[in-house]
């Protein structure tokens, strides 16, 4: 992290971090960033892809315009949405390979194979 911060600068800095963190603890707000990772992408075409309720992917969508994660584009009566952070989009797919990398790795050692 930054060793020249001062206490409260770290307090406000972990905190910060935490809240930057909790936006991106819910699955369906993980298939969302996923969704829209290669482009824009409207609502309707994201509740599809998602395969969830308009209003749960509206309420997780707002969560993630209002902490900057995504940004959007209105046109007539469509709302766009797109990736507004590619830093966090970066973040996203590397832990996701992580955790699919450790996935395959534990199926593995439960039929016994090593590698």
């Amino acid at each position: 992290m930054n060793d020249n911060l001062n206490k409260d600068q770290t307090e406000e800095l972990f905190e910060e971090v935490a809240n930057y963190f909790s936006l991106l603890c819910e699955p369906t707000r993980l298939k969302i960033l996923n969704s829209v990772c290669n482009g824009e992408k409207s609502v309707g075409e994201i509740v599809i892809a998602v395969d969830s309720t308009q209003a749960n992917v509206s309420r997780q969508i707002n969560m993630l315009y209002r902490g900057k994660i995504l940004a959007r584009r209105k046109e007539g009566t469509q709302v766009f949405y797109r990736i507004d952070d590619q830093k966090t989009l970066v973040m996203c797919q590397a832990v996701c390979g992580q955790i699919s990398d450790r996935i395959g790795l534990n199926a593995k050692l439960m039929h016994g194979e090593s590698k």
